[in-house]
């Protein structure tokens, strides 16, 4: 599925305009992104939370030169499923 997709079942869901519930996802997607790039996390009990990961610095080979270079830190988004959300899979 894609964002559009998403969109358009949302609007069917809650009986807005595709418009709305596009500036409704942005603006969830926004605020969980801006939440991570503070170092908290996001809880939504029931579906998971969001949280922010650092990737220690390492060493790494250009595959091209197999000379040795330096990756530096950084960081990447995490989810943990919760409970519920795993169990509808199942």
């Amino acid at each position: 599925m894609n964002k559009a997709q998403l969109v358009e079942l949302v609007a069917e869901k809650t009986k807005t305009t595709k418009t709305q519930s596009e500036l409704i996802l942005d603006a969830t997607l926004k605020v969980i992104q801006d939440t991570l790039k503070k170092g908290d996390e996001v809880k939504l009990v029931g579906f998971g939370t969001f949280s922010k990961s650092v990737r220690k610095p390492r060493q790494g080979r250009n595959p091209k030169t197999g000379e040795a270079v330096k990756i530096p830190k950084s960081y990447v988004p995490r989810f943990k499923p919760g409970k519920d959300l795993k169990e509808s899979l199942n």
